[in-house]
């Protein structure tokens, strides 16, 4: 991995920094203040909230597999009523799958982890609290929180390091508790828009138009929709030639 891809926020800081020297040796109008100033702040943003640019941390945002397959990943579980049909139907069309789970609702809901692990899917760690606030905590309430969805994962599945932010954020101090932990990140490279409207035929026609090789697809256990949704949409994944898997290639933390 070049030195560039590992370091982009770093890198975009300096050259924000150098250009603020620049402005003020050559004694810039405010204009261009203001205007550097603007392209600083929208990199960040997008690199906060685009997982799949890896600037604060890298994550695997696709698959690495020799044949044509697609993951599917839900986020948000475990949930009381629809996890179970969600794991039921993946069991009908023989589909494993990768959980995202919140650590308090894992102790509201321990016999459906079980469940989960039983049928031979994938757990991660969607941090304990899923806060709204979790990207402005400091590092500290960071580690704090995560490492205790991570106890709870490995009472279940021992060997698993996998981690999703909470609505897909990063920034530095997340990032330096992954590094800690030693997680690796998934992220996603279709993104359903499953928590944005109840039309199924929408989503999975959304899905069904970005489906490329190797692809990861984000989507939540929790909604009534889930079931039926991917009632209509593993056999269309099929007919395409994909394949289902939850191979992931190795952690690009290192």
């Amino acid at each position: 991995m070049d030195v560039f891809t590992k370091n982009k926020h770093r890198i975009v800081v300096l050259v924000f920094l150098i250009g603020l020297g620049l402005l003020y040796y050559f004694n810039g109008a405010i204009i261009y203040w203001i205007i550097w100033a603007l392209c600083f702040l929208i990199t960040e943003f997008c690199g906060a909230y685009f997982i799949q640019l890896n600037f604060h941390l890298q994550a695997t945002n696709k698959l690495n597999t020799a044949k044509p397959s697609i993951m599917l990943s839900f986020d948000d579980g475990p949930h009381a009523k629809n996890t179970p049909l969600v794991l039921d139907v993946l069991e009908t069309h023989q589909v494993k799958a990768v959980f995202f789970l919140i650590g308090k609702n894992i102790q509201e809901q321990e016999e459906i982890v079980k469940q989960i692990v039983a049928k031979g899917h994938l757990i991660g760690n969607h941090s304990f609290s899923h806060h709204h606030l979790i990207d402005t905590w400091s590092s500290k309430k960071v580690l704090n929180d995560l490492t205790q969805c991570q106890q709870l994962i490995h009472q279940y599945q021992a060997q698993s390091l996998l981690f999703r932010p909470p609505f897909g954020v990063t920034n530095p101090r997340i990032s330096k508790v992954v590094k800690q932990l030693q997680l690796h990140t998934i992220g996603w490279n279709i993104r359903s828009y499953d928590t944005s409207t109840q039309n199924i035929s929408k989503i999975k026609q959304r899905i069904l138009n970005k489906l490329r090789p190797n692809s990861i697809i984000l989507l939540h256990d929790r909604l009534d929709i889930m079931p039926e949704l991917l009632n209509e949409l593993i056999p269309e994944i099929k007919k395409r030639g994909f394949e289902f898997s939850i191979e992931l290639p190795k952690s690009t933390n290192d």
